[in-house]
This record gives structure tokens, C-alpha cells and sequence, in this order.
């Protein structure tokens, strides 16, 4: 990963993201949202010391990384960095059926003393496995991602090589899962030998911070290739990408709030200075490649990107699914069972406002616009779940529109509409589609009562 403290200066320099991210989308259903077409893997960092988890679009990933907990030379753990984060990760991401697991180690300064410490004896490797077990346990958390850097050939890479096994069979043992992170070229290379392969359900190839430009695609793809050449099965091959430039470390946020159409290009000057990244147009080149040659793709980090059309995370899912995000500002009434309309209980725009189905009458308190941002919108307010509530039966209110993911809505190919940062779907009490039916939030099961038609 990109040296810590350049990652805290990327994250002092990033743009507030405002807005929640997942956009309206042809999607997987939600019982099918964890696991995208053949099994695909999208893989994205959440740093302890930098963006909201609020904002993930939990949606379009089907695992997350928290960065980092770091280990002593005897095999304890460090106190991770913000501990109520990860535990909001953790249940955010599993409401959105999105797989967390703990990051381990980092660049660090580049000191991986402790890990080569730790790594050379029997003792102090069963220390930190029991450790990283008891931690997995501690925060509900689906694995373990092994982020040395970077073990060297020889003793060292022999030494890594038994603590991953020993790991690899601990959390497999409870069903969980064993990743690395992985240097993408150069000497390291040889520092994971291949018989660690056997051990991980995949590598995440960390392709950038190198090439010419930066992370460009030839380069990016020849570091997976070379990982291949050495038996890493192409299902274990993940594709590393960066959301931030070199050689400035300018988030990729921060680029495309400089100059939108930054989005789709690959170089920017800044300053007076090109500034290299991957844009909208390469990160889905990739991704096409990675569908047919690899196992997925992977990113650092999730705090780094923007909301909307320009989203990268969005980029990866609209291309594995065969999605994209219609047109906003479609505006026009939404309709459920019965042909009924979703309508603002007596036009009011009060905050807390009932969202119910009613006959459809054409009026501005049944007028939907779908937003750029993944929120629905009336009467200038937003259809939002009550007090950001996740439980079956929560109620739909009319709010301000805020950003949160209590206001982000994504279309499912079965006609569902599904709040992301619940795992829910918008839904009409009752089976029903009487006057006045409420509307709520509940498991996404796809009848007709959770079933929508937006605008034309």
C-alpha cells in the first residue's frame, strides 16, 4: 500500500464526500449481492484514519479491507486505530452482505521488523495466529489480510510461508477467509514463494506505485501476469488499482473536484506538474480484463473516490454487471402493487412526512425524481429511511436530502428497490395496495409488494 504517512497526507487532502455513492443501478438481487457474475471480487481498503463509512457503497462491493492493525515482534497486536469504525464497518458491511476482514501490518515506514520477528519461530507464529483469531472473534470480522512488506527471499520468505499456512488453516478451520497483499514487481516478488498460493483464497496484486505513467494498463496488467506465470491460479489473482495519483498522492476525489472531466483521463497537471492515475475509461479497461484473466479487482483506498457518475468503485460494478446509472433528473411517478403510486402523505414537506401508496393522481406529491446520486426526490426533500434504521418494518419518511445511506436507493434487475447501507428493500406493508398503505423497509424477497416502476 502507498506509505502511511503519504496516505494521511492524501486523506488531509481529500474533498468531503457529501453524498452517499451507490447510484440506481441494474444490480443483482439482494439475496445474490455478495456474489457478483463468476464469482468476481471487488476488494476495497477502508483506512482507520481517513473517510466515512456512511459513504461506502457497500452495494457494489463484496469485500472490504480495514487498514490496519499492526503486529509486535512477540505476536500480539497493536490496539487497532479507532476501534468503533471498524465495529460500523463490520455492521454496515454485513447488513450489505459485503464480506470485512482486518488488515494486517502496511508500509509502515517501511519497517517490517516485527513481522520478521514474529515469523521466525514456532512460538511467537502461534502467538499471532491465536491473536488474529481471538481479534476476528472480538469484532465479528470474515478474515484476515496479510498486508508484509515485504518479506525478502530466502529465510524470511520461508518463514512467511509457515505463518501463512499456519494462518490459512486456523481461519479456514471457521470458515474464514485468508487474503494478501502483495508487492507487483521487482525483487519481493520471489518473497512469497508459491507454496503460499494453497494457503490464501487470494492475493491482491498492490499494481501501482510504479509503470510509466503511473499504474498504466500495460504495466498494471503484466504485474498480475507475472504473478500467474508463477502458478498463482487466475481465480486467486486479484487486480490491484489506485485512486490516487503519482507523483503527487492527489486523491482521485480531489482531481475529478479540480476539473470533472479529470474523470476520464489518466494524466492531469497540477501545480504545474503531471499528475498520473487511473480515470473512469482505464479502471473499466481493467476490469474487463480482469473478468476474462483474473479473479477481480481490488482498491486503495475506498475514502479516495467520488460519488455519482464518476464513481471508480461504480466503474468496477457497472462493468462486471452490465449495468450503468440512468440518466438523472428522469422525473415522473413511481408505481407498486396494484398499480398504486408512491405519494407524500397530504403534500406536506414537513421533515418525517409518511411515504404511502395512493390512486395515482398526478400530482407534485407523487412526482419522483431519480437523482444522480441514487437518492428518489419530491417536493425538493428525499424518500429516507426513518432515523437510518436497518430493521424489518422500519418506516419511509419524507427528509432533507443529507447524503446518507438512509436515502440511497438501488434498482435490482427484479424490479426491487434496495436500501444498500440496510440490505433491505422499499416495501408496501401488508402486502397491500390500499390508500394510504405505508411504506417501509424489509428483507428483499421480490413479490409484488416489492416490486417498482420508475419513471420512464
Amino acid at each position: 500500500m502507498p506509505r502511511p504517512h503519504l496516505r494521511r497526507r492524501l486523506a488531509a487532502g481529500a474533498l468531503t464526500l457529501a453524498t452517499t455513492a451507490a447510484t440506481l443501478t441494474l444490480a443483482p438481487t439482494a439475496a445474490e449481492a455478495v456474489v457478483l457474475p463468476g464469482n468476481f471480487k471487488s476488494v476495497g481498503y477502508m483506512p482507520s484514519w481517513s473517510g466515512n463509512v456512511n459513504t461506502v457503497q457497500y452495494g457494489k462491493l463484496t469485500h472490504i479491507n480495514y487498514a490496519f492493525v499492526l503486529p509486535n515482534g512477540d505476536g500480539s497486536l497493536r490496539p487497532v486505530e479507532n476501534p468503533g469504525k471498524l465495529s460500523s464497518l463490520v455492521s454496515l458491511g454485513h447488513a450489505g452482505n459485503v464480506k470485512v476482514s482486518i488488515a494486517v501490518g502496511g508500509w509502515n515506514d517501511g519497517d517490517d521488523s516485527a513481522f520478521e520477528a514474529l515469523a521466525a519461530n514456532s512460538g511467537t507464529r502461534t502467538a499471532f495466529v491465536n491473536n488474529l483469531i481471538a481479534f476476528v472473534n472480538q469484532y465479528n470480522l470474515d478474515g484476515v489480510d496479510i498486508d508484509w512488506e515485504y518479506p525478502d527471499p530466502g529465510a524470511s520468505a520461508n518463514n512467511y510461508t509457515l505463518l501463512m499456512q499456519q494462518l490459512g488453516s486456523a481461519l479456514h478451520s471457521r470458515g474464514k477467509l485468508l487474503t494478501a497483499a502483495v508487492v507487483s514487481e521487482g525483487y519481493y516478488v520471489d518473497g512469497v514463494p508459491t507454496a503460499v498460493f494453497g494457503s490464501v483464497d487470494w492475493l491482491n496484486i498492490m499494481a501501482y506505485d510504479g509503470g510509466s505513467p503511473h499504474a498504466n494498463y500495460d504495466w498494471s496488467i503484466a504485474s498480475v501476469n507475472r504473478w500467474k506465470s508463477r502458478g498463482l491460479p487466475a481465480a486467486k489473482a486479484v487486480l490491484g488499482v489506485p485512486f490516487y495519483s503519482r507523483p503527487g498522492y492527489y486523491t482521485y476525489s480531489a482531481l475529478v473536484g479540480m476539473d470533472p472531466a479529470n474523470a476520464n483521463r489518466d494524466c492531469t497537471t497540477v501545480g504545474g506538474a503531471q499528475q498520473c492515475y487511473n480515470g473512469v475509461p482505464t479502471v473499466k479497461r481493467k476490469t474487463q480484463w480482469a473478468m476474462a484473466n483474473a479473479g477481480g479487482m481490488m482498491n486503495w483506498e475506498l475514502s479516495q473516490d467520488t460519488t455519482g457518475s464518476t464513481s471508480l468503485v461504480s466503474a468496477i460494478y457497472d462493468t462486471v454487471t452490465g449495468g450503468g446509472t440512468p440518466p438523472s433528473g428522469r422525473t415522473g411517478p413511481i408505481t407498486g402493487i396494484g398499480g398504486a403510486c408512491v405519494d407524500v402523505a397530504a403534500a406536506s414537506t414537513a421533515n418525517g412526512t409518511a411515504i404511502q401508496l395512493y390512486g395515482c393522481n398526478g400530482t407534485a406529491a407523487q412526482s419522483w425524481t431519480v437523482a444522480g446520486d441514487g437518492t428518489l426526490r419530491a417536493l425538493g426533500k428525499c424518500l429516507d429511511v426513518t432515523s437510518a434504521g436497518t430493521a424489518n418494518g422500519t418506516r419511509i419518511q419524507l427528509w432533507d436530502c443529507n447524503g446518507t445511506g438512509a436515502q440511497t436507493w438501488a434498482a435490482q434487475s427484479n424490479g426491487t428497490l434496495r436500501n444498500p447501507a440496510s440490505g433491505r428493500c422499499l416495501d408496501a406493508t401488508g402486502n397491500s395496495s390500499a390508500n394510504g398503505t405505508r411504506l417501509q423497509i424489509w428483507d428483499c424477497f421480490g413479490g409484488a409488494n416489492q416490486v417498482w416502476r420508475l419513471p420512464a
